[in-house]
């Protein structure tokens, strides 16, 4: 029998050996075994991808991460799931494992920071070019697509300033060319949107954020097809990443809540826009609320639902009076990360670098917002009289 998305997180990863309803937490890095043979079957068993109860070397996992890697592949509906400390490290084992030198990675231009980071700083030692092409235009993606091309990297939406990308067809480029394509699907995660259904080579997830959704884990995934796995098997045994199997077991039982969260973060999200998009102060709300623009129906198109992570465009020439607002904000905590179960604000104008420059404009300032579980109508009235600090 089928089931939903919905089910799968409450029986998923169920203990069959214990009879429990979650599963152990084992702490390994030695692993025994019967006899010499044993261990070597159990390597040629790791290597093709097989679905294993135990590593033969405890750097790989163990039980514990083994149960969430295989809970993430069945959401994400891909060939296997490997997982790493933090979500930027599955970023930089995504990228690390296809790009050599002389080859090129063309990268949304509203990625994430530290992916930026890394491709156009680090991977630039290794011989490799980065271009950034503009979310709300696939032609500069096409055109900077050639021979050398390796890789198509997207986040979607973009990183602070919330573009939804027309998914299907970044990915029928990619295909025509034979190019690898990885997405940064942290905001969607893979109960809204399925990336390797699409036909994603590669999905990745932060699970700092909603999967853990308690903010007090570090964890990254990076689910990939057959066609790459080998590829990123490889290049991750090398390298050492793992997960520990205590945020690992954290992170599983934060998934059991996965929908409930998802649903609640939702619907305040909404109120918390309905209230915003009236005040006069706020310029433009980077979301996908807003029916009949590109944004809506690119959202629309590929996801479920929408989460509680937005920014605002906010016009001022007293950059002070916005820091003010901010700070003024008492049931919104100033700080990283996002994704658990508290609300929280940072002014973001500060550190975003862009090659296409839409939002980035003198007097202008995007501050960014994480709708948590907190109720919406005592959220609305902390911003109603923060707001009042904006000149």
């Amino acid at each position: 029998m089928k089931y939903s998305d919905i089910t799968k997180l409450k029986i998923l990863a169920q203990d069959k050996i214990s009879r429990s309803a979650n599963p152990a937490i084992v702490r390994n890095s030695t692993v025994f075994f019967k006899s010499m043979q044993e261990l070597l079957d159990k390597e040629k068993i790791v290597k093709k991808g097989s679905k294993v109860n135990f590593y033969e070397y405890g750097r790989a996992g163990s039980q514990t991460t083994i149960a969430l890697q295989n809970f993430i592949t069945e959401l994400e509906l891909a060939h296997a799931t490997f997982l790493t400390s933090t979500g930027f490290s599955a970023v930089a084992l995504a990228i690390m494992s296809m790009c050599r030198p002389g080859d090129e990675i063309i990268v949304t231009d509203s990625v994430y920071a530290p992916t930026r980071m890394i491709t156009s700083n680090l991977l630039k030692q290794f011989n490799v070019k980065t271009h950034f092409y503009n979310p709300t235009s696939l032609k500069t993606l096409e055109s900077k697509i050639n021979n050398k091309t390796k890789m198509i990297f997207v986040e979607n939406p973009g990183s602070n300033t919330f573009e939804f990308q027309d998914l299907s067809k970044i990915i029928k480029l990619a295909k025509k060319r034979k190019i690898i394509t990885a997405i940064d699907n942290t905001w969607g995660t893979p109960f809204f949107i399925k990336p390797l259904k699409l036909g994603f080579d590669m999905s990745i997830s932060s699970g700092t954020k909603y999967f853990s959704g308690h903010s007090d884990v570090m964890l990254g995934s990076l689910s990939v097809n057959k066609k790459v796995y080998e590829k990123v098997r490889f290049c991750n045994k090398l390298l050492g990443f793992r997960a520990s199997p205590d945020d690992s077991y954290l992170v599983l039982r934060g998934l059991r809540t996965l929908d409930i969260r998802l649903k609640k973060h939702e619907e305040s999200t909404k109120k918390i826009i309905n209230f915003l998009k009236k005040e006069n102060k706020i310029k433009e709300i980077l979301y996908p609320y807003k029916k009949g623009t590109e944004n809506y129906e690119n959202w629309k198109r590929y996801y479920s639902g929408s989460t509680g992570l937005f920014s605002v465009f906010i016009y001022s020439r007293n950059r002070n009076s916005i820091l003010k607002f901010i700070d003024s904000l008492k049931l919104f905590g100033i700080g990283q990360s996002w994704g658990g179960f508290e609300s929280l604000v940072l002014y973001q104008s500060y550190n975003i670098q862009r090659v296409y420059k839409k939002y980035i404009k003198t007097n202008h300032h995007i501050v960014r917002f994480h709708i948590g579980l907190e109720d919406p109508n005592e959220l609305i009235a902390d911003l109603k009289q923060a707001l009042k600090k904006i000149k």
